[in-house]
């Protein structure tokens, strides 16, 4: 009888996250998609500690904090890590490292935030646990030299930056403009601009560069149709608003004051043509927009290999641009 069968595996991405026919996921260690980092490169001069900031989810945030000789308040990059909604976790090497050297380099105070992840939690519920999140430090700013000690200290919460790499840049994207429409309201943090990696964009119509990808992409069409058949509501389709901000049920974001963007599109990746017409269309709203391309490289390239040229170039262009759209602007949040 059909009541008695075993449960069976209905998607099997990588052998990393199962998901089987009565819901159970099964889990293995996400990390092993990643290439290991060496020699693992240590950042002089950077602490860094975990901080809770949902307990009734069991959420923290990685804060790290770099030395600076004056003592001054540093710029806030909040960064949300990739993974295709389903995998990936703000202590793994690859992201840990990225935060390491961009703490140090920018310099900035960076906030690692760690989100729930599908299929045990279908999104939006990475987009809630976001706009949470920037609840909490809301929160904290208001506290002033009751917040958390490193925060009180170190933060110039009047210069916040939103980032994410993948679907952390889509998440980026979606909390982005929840600030900007005033949900939550998170004075006296000011966000002065967002940062989308490689963002994870989907339609259901192919782009041309998922029609015909690159040659030995990190990031397959393949791949990224499971992720989102494993993170979207059950029966959504790739158009659903949270993986198509341009889709036919999107709400349009003409009327949405955003902040000022910086949008990474490498060469190498298949979603370049979703992440070039993103910018694009930002543009044509009237909205600040900075596109940068780096050419033949991969999606996650900043992550994958961040001691690399590209990377190192990377954070160059994040630098300029944090510098650049701190001075508080008309369309800052």
């Amino acid at each position: 009888m059909s009541g008695d069968m075993a449960p069976h595996v209905v998607e099997d991405f990588s052998g990393v996250v199962q998901l089987l026919s009565d819901g159970t996921v099964v889990r293995g260690d996400g990390a092993a998609l990643l290439p290991s980092l060496e020699p693992n490169h240590d950042v002089p001069g950077v602490q860094w500690k975990d901080v809770v900031y949902d307990a009734a989810h069991g959420l923290r945030v990685r804060v790290y904090r770099p030395t600076v000789g004056d003592g001054g308040k540093l710029p806030v990059l909040v960064y949300f890590h990739g993974g295709g909604y389903c995998i990936g976790a703000v202590e793994e090497p690859n992201f840990h490292t990225f935060c390491l050297r961009a703490a140090s380099e920018l310099p900035a105070l960076v906030l690692s935030v760690q989100y729930r992840l599908a299929p045990e939690h279908r999104l939006p519920a990475a987009i809630d646990d976001g706009a949470a999140f920037f609840s909490w430090i809301s929160g904290q700013a208001a506290l002033g030299a009751g917040a958390d000690p490193w925060l009180a200290e170190s933060a110039d919460f009047a210069r916040t930056f939103v980032s994410g790499v993948s679907a952390g840049a889509n998440l980026a994207h979606h909390v982005t403009v929840r600030l900007a429409s005033g949900q939550p309201v998170v004075d006296p943090v000011r966000v002065a601009g967002y940062v989308l990696i490689d963002a994870f964009f989907a339609g259901v119509e192919r782009t041309a560069s998922e029609a015909s990808p690159p040659a030995n992409v990190s990031l397959t069409v393949e791949m990224a149709d499971q992720l989102w058949r494993m993170s979207l509501p059950v029966g959504a389709t790739r158009d659903h608003p949270v993986a198509n901000p341009f889709g036919p049920d999107s709400p349009s974001l003409a009327l949405v004051a955003l902040p000022p963007a910086l949008v990474v599109a490498p060469g190498g990746d298949v979603l370049y043509d979703r992440v070039v017409d993103y910018a694009a269309r930002l543009k044509e709203m009237g909205k600040s927009v900075e596109l940068a391309e780096f050419e033949g490289e991969q999606h996650g390239f900043s992550v994958l290999q961040p001691w690399s040229p590209a990377s190192s170039e990377f954070i160059r262009v994040l630098k300029q641009f944090m510098e650049k759209t701190a001075r508080p602007g008309p369309a800052q949040i």
